[in-house]
């Protein structure tokens, strides 16, 4: 089993910034690769991003160019920055490892209101 622990979401007024965290518990944390996916009220969960294991990344039409996410292999941590953010960018964060079984995280809330 690998156990996903994330942090970092907050209350944030538009335009502000935000860095999640993610830390797995696995010796095998660089051949994985990573997702984040975010959940809002009455909506379907999303990806969007994803980084490969040797750093490829991917992003949601919706947030690329805000949003950056990046891997510290020797922590064993996936980061997203979220930069300029939206009202709409109000969900519950999830961090995911799609292969070889799709493990998630508890979530992490962030909340972009004025």
């Amino acid at each position: 089993q690998v156990q996903l622990v994330e942090s970092g979401g907050d209350l944030v007024q538009p335009g502000g910034s935000l860095r999640l965290s993610c830390t797995a518990s696995t010796n095998i944390f660089s051949i994985y690769a990573f997702e984040w996916h975010r959940q809002a009220r009455g909506h379907q969960r999303e990806k969007v991003a994803g980084i490969a294991a040797f750093g490829i990344t991917d992003y949601a039409d919706a947030v690329k160019g805000r949003f950056t996410i990046s891997r510290d292999n020797d922590k064993n941590t996936v980061y997203l920055q979220m930069n300029n953010l939206k009202p709409e960018d109000t969900a519950v964060y999830y961090c995911h490892i799609p292969i070889p079984v799709n493990y998630w995280g508890q979530g992490t809330q962030v909340t972009v209101s004025s």
